[in-house]
């Protein structure tokens, strides 16, 4: 007696609307993401239980490592340009076009003035070991007996940008008369309100 031979069917499925799907789930994240610059130094924040999130957007970050160094970012390129151009005109420094491109792509800067040219006139990977040097970050003495560069950086960028928000995100390990002088140079110029970045602690019982 012969077999029985059963038909095979293919199984087909339509894949169509599993493209459609992850497709819209893609342009949801890459709209909605916020993507992080690397910053010139790691800093590992103080603990605290306090859930308020520090702005995203029109914030002027300060960025203290655990030496004292001071750094300082914006996250909109247009604002910085002008930051930039208030500070050159003020401190006589002259920068050519591809200087003023590099000074964009850094992720936050932080340089005295004086060294801000020839700093900007190396290229980006002896950049980024010149600003972690010893001698680097953006000086916080008083020129002449008046503002320091900390303070003009601040008030240029609160000059273009008076909605700023103003968040220190210091070092666990950086020592507290250096945010204590930070906090003081800042309500010298009456910015008497800015944001101490953390890391979220669970409550203790």
């Amino acid at each position: 007696m012969g077999k029985v031979k059963i038909k095979k069917h293919d199984v087909w499925i339509d894949m169509t609307p599993m493209s459609d799907v992850m497709v819209l789930l893609l342009t949801f994240f890459m709209m909605t993401s916020t993507f992080v610059k690397n910053e010139p130094a790691k800093v590992l924040t103080p603990s605290s239980v306090s859930e308020i999130k520090v702005p995203e957007k029109d914030a002027l970050t300060i960025l203290v490592d655990s030496l004292g160094t001071v750094y300082m970012g914006m996250d909109n390129q247009g604002q910085i340009r002008e930051v930039l151009s208030e500070m050159t005109g003020l401190f006589g420094v002259q920068l050519n076009a591809e200087q003023q491109a590099k000074f964009l792509q850094d992720a936050m800067w932080g340089v005295p003035m004086s060294n801000l040219s020839e700093y900007l006139s190396h290229d980006i990977n002896e950049m980024n070991k010149l600003i972690k040097a010893e001698g680097a970050g953006i000086p916080t003495d008083s020129i002449d007996g008046g503002m320091s560069e900390f303070q003009h950086w601040v008030k240029a960028a609160k000059g273009v940008n008076d909605d700023l928000k103003i968040i220190i995100k210091g070092d666990y390990h950086t020592q507290y008369k250096v945010i204590k002088r930070l906090m003081g140079e800042l309500r010298d110029i009456n910015e008497n309100r800015y944001f101490l970045a953390t890391s979220l602690k669970a409550q203790e019982d």
